[in-house]
């Protein structure tokens, strides 16, 4: 592995209880199948320019049009089950509790988790024996990628860190956030992640990149899947849900921005959330029962490239209301 080294809760901004508040609002638009809420009056919005050229990029592409919905500001949260663990390659499982997924990529050296859920019973309950249904070993788990600091993606990590050795990555911005906040369940801290880190384990290599806007240190990973003979590049967008200041919202974008360029070095073909804000949820079914033909997570570099452009829009749309 390549790394770097390395309350009250009235009296200060990141207390328990505003965490915990923070956290759910990244619920809220990480759950994809949102709307507005019934019986809301619709108050005119600056921004409704680029809501509208979002949901005309997005045309009738229901991944697209999902993300629309998911940042769309007027949402509400829908009930979610959560669906049967599941490999959504050869070599990458899907351990879900419904808004919020851990993905874990089954390398040569062992796997690597990208986050970890809400808790140690999530951890206990849900990604261990999931991984054993799937025919993975939580022994072999090397790594806990966190792509934030969030209850519902670093709940498990001690958890596993304990249990099986597990290292712990986080970038420092949210190491910092997590110690501030001093959460229930948060982790050691442990390693580092550098802005654009490589992260080898056996002959699979993914590529970690700092994408601040959700929380300070968000990272989005980029990493190889493989379909049968077939061998695609898939990204993960680290936190879907914009923060509320123009200043926050600005980091974002350039966030998104840099991000795209990335993907398109990357030439990547595949897209992942950590949320179903990108019809997530229906596709997994849709994997279920395919039989051939497409894949229905390889979504082609095209449509990975208008997924960003998509988000871009809304939130300038954002950046136009505040």
């Amino acid at each position: 592995m390549t790394s770097s080294s390395h309350p009250d809760d009235t009296a200060h901004p990141l207390s328990r209880r505003r965490f915990a508040q923070l956290a759910t609002l990244g619920l809220a638009a990480g759950t994809g199948l949102l709307g507005p809420a019934p019986g809301a009056a619709a108050a005119p919005r600056d921004g409704q320019a680029y809501y509208d050229r979002a949901r005309t990029l997005a045309g009738d592409d229901p991944v697209l049009l999902a993300l629309v919905r998911a940042l769309d500001p007027a949402t509400v949260i829908p009930d979610l089950t959560a669906p049967e663990p599941i490999m959504l390659f050869d070599d990458l499982a899907m351990l879900s509790v419904g808004f919020v997924h851990a993905m874990a990529l089954l390398a040569d050296g062992g796997i690597v988790l990208i986050d970890a859920l809400r808790s140690p019973e999530d951890a206990r309950d849900v990604l261990v024996p999931g991984l054993v249904s799937l025919g993975a070993d939580p022994e072999e788990i090397r790594y806990v990628v966190v792509t934030h600091g969030h209850v519902d993606h670093f709940g498990g990590a001690q958890y596993l860190a304990d249990r099986y050795g597990a290292r712990v990555l986080m970038a420092p911005q949210d190491w910092d956030l997590v110690a501030e906040a001093r959460p229930d369940h948060a982790p050691v801290r442990d390693l580092e992640i550098a802005d654009g880190q490589r992260l080898t384990l056996g002959g699979t290599t993914l590529r970690l990149y700092h994408t601040p806007g959700h929380t300070p240190g968000t990272v989005s990973p980029v990493f190889p899947v493989r379909d049968g003979a077939g061998r695609h590049t898939a990204m993960l967008w680290g936190g879907t849900q914009p923060p509320g200041t123009a200043s926050e919202l600005r980091t974002y974008l350039a966030s998104v921005r840099s991000f795209r360029r990335r993907m398109h070095e990357a030439r990547v073909d595949v897209e992942l959330s950590n949320h179903p804000v990108d019809h997530g949820l229906q596709r997994v079914e849709e994997l279920r029962g395919r039989t051939g033909g497409e894949h229905p997570f390889v979504i082609g570099r095209r449509r990975t490239d208008r997924f960003m452009a998509v988000m871009d829009l809304m939130l300038r749309g954002r950046l136009a209301d505040i």
